[in-house]
């Protein structure tokens, strides 16, 4: 098989384990939570933990791939990976998980950054479309998949499980990336700009912090503090950034409205449905009182839908136009989650049925068209960055979300029960959604995408001029 093939296998296998530790996880934490007799705001962290490391370090990420070679990188951030899931699964309190989530998070960041930038190196023209579809096919199969493996391996055997069962496909993933793929780099990559690094991840997990610490009140003087400290941090990295010779963040990159376009969608996407549901499961589990395996199959609606889109989406992604496509499944989302609205003390699962298809087939055809949108407005070798810029949106969408999010649904539920809470945080998910559908629309242009290298002529064939406004 051709390395660009084996490049495929491993870059989906790790991709896939990582989005499938996201929604795996989801059916899990009110048995984490019964363990460890842990609170909301614990739970909050187990997921915002992930995504914070996640977050911080994939820009970083991308810089070192292009640096040292994404090989390479791609083979360490797998390998802290299965060693950060080793860990979660061994873990014995609330702080001890959160730790060895971000752990996973670490290497996760190098894997994420680096992946598209790998596929993107290996393949060209129409095989890139391809690769792209069948790379968001597995990210939907990841995404269907997971609470229901969640829910089975958690009501089979504990939480514990959710975590190690991503062990042997971390060690097959780091063997194949070793043996088989090639190694690219970026020639004129600079050194990581680490005061860059530092300032945005301190100035990420102020930020947190203080959302998180607000379910208890907003007048907390440790609330405004942190989040004046995170503001200072977070702008000061902004100009570092402008300073630095070697920036981790090239400003310069803003300057095109498809890439600003691609980071709203990226934001908007993990901030809306992903976001919600963490709270869905805890709907499901702790409102109707299913188990760990009912609710995952009742989410099957959910993630199932956003499985068939994204193949879907595969298929479509040459001949549709990538801003309609995000658009168009922003909308859906948005619909989806509003049909989802109206939950009283008294509704049952089906309640949510609709809403939870719509708003899946919106997501699913938002991923892929996204995926190769955070690529294709650079050159080749600028893939890496660009990559990381654009998960890196993605999974603070995912920290901010639940972070907010949680902090809404603790002060509103307090007063109005579980179901007034959800209410309230489903129709702001709706509106993030309909927000990213508006600004896609306006700020995503087909001109903006850099047209792949072209192939060498056949040897006698002339040389042809190009069409005009090819």
């Amino acid at each position: 098989m051709a390395r660009k093939w084996w490049t495929l296998v491993a870059v989906v296998a790790g991709v896939f384990m990582l989005v499938l530790d996201i929604t795996i996880v989801n059916v899990a934490l009110p048995d984490i939570s019964d363990d460890f007799h842990s609170s909301l705001s614990d739970l909050q962290w187990v997921i915002d933990a992930y995504a914070l490391a996640l977050a911080a370090g994939l820009l970083t990420g991308g810089s070192l791939a292009d640096l040292w070679g994404r090989r390479r990188l791609y083979a360490a951030g797998t390998a802290v990976f299965t060693i950060g899931s080793l860990l979660c699964g061994l873990a014995t309190g609330p702080l001890f998980l959160a730790l060895a989530r971000a752990g996973q998070g670490i290497g996760g960041a190098v894997v994420w950054a680096t992946s598209l930038a790998l596929l993107s190196q290996a393949f060209q023209g129409r095989e890139r479309g391809l690769a792209f579809g069948i790379y968001g096919g597995i990210l939907g199969i990841a995404v269907a998949v997971g609470p229901v493996l969640g829910g089975a391996l958690t009501s089979g055997l504990s939480w514990h499980w959710i975590f190690w069962v991503n062990v042997p496909i971390g060690v097959a993933v780091v063997a194949i990336t070793l043996l088989k793929l090639e190694e690219s780099r970026n020639p004129s990559a600079a050194r990581p700009d680490w005061a860059g690094f530092a300032a945005f991840s301190a100035g990420l997990t102020l930020l947190l912090y203080g959302l998180i610490s607000a379910s208890d009140g907003w007048s907390q003087a440790k609330v405004w503090g942190t989040l004046g400290g995170a503001a200072v941090l977070l702008a000061g990295f902004l100009l570092l950034e402008r300073r630095a010779v070697h920036p981790m963040l090239d400003l310069t990159l803003f300057r095109k409205p498809t890439f600003n376009g691609g980071l709203v969608a990226a934001f908007g996407l993990n901030a809306s449905i992903y976001a919600l549901i963490t709270y869905l499961v805890l709907y499901l589990q702790q409102d109707l009182h299913y188990s760990p395996a009912q609710a995952g199959l009742r989410l099957l609606a959910l993630t199932g839908a956003m499985f068939v889109a994204s193949t879907t989406a595969g298929r479509l992604s040459a001949a549709v136009p990538v801003r309609l496509m995000i658009s168009a499944g922003f909308v859906a989302i948005a619909v989806g989650i509003v049909l989802m609205t109206g939950v009283t003390e008294s509704s049952t699962w089906t309640h949510l049925l609709a809403g939870m298809i719509v708003s899946g087939l919106g997501a699913g055809m938002v991923t892929v068209p996204l995926a190769s949108t955070a690529v294709g407005v650079v050159a080749p070798a600028q893939a890496g960055v660009a990559s990381g810029v654009n998960a890196t949106a993605r999974q603070v969408g995912l920290a901010t979300a639940i972070a907010v999010l949680g902090t809404v649904f603790t002060t509103r539920s307090a007063h109005h029960g579980f179901a007034g809470g959800l209410n309230l945080i489903l129709w702001i998910g709706a509106v993030v959604a309909a927000v990213s559908a508006v600004l896609s629309a306006l700020l995503i242009r087909q001109k903006d995408f850099v047209p792949p290298p072209a192939r060498p002529a056949p040897a006698g064939a002339e040389a042809q001029p190009e069409a005009a406004g090819a």
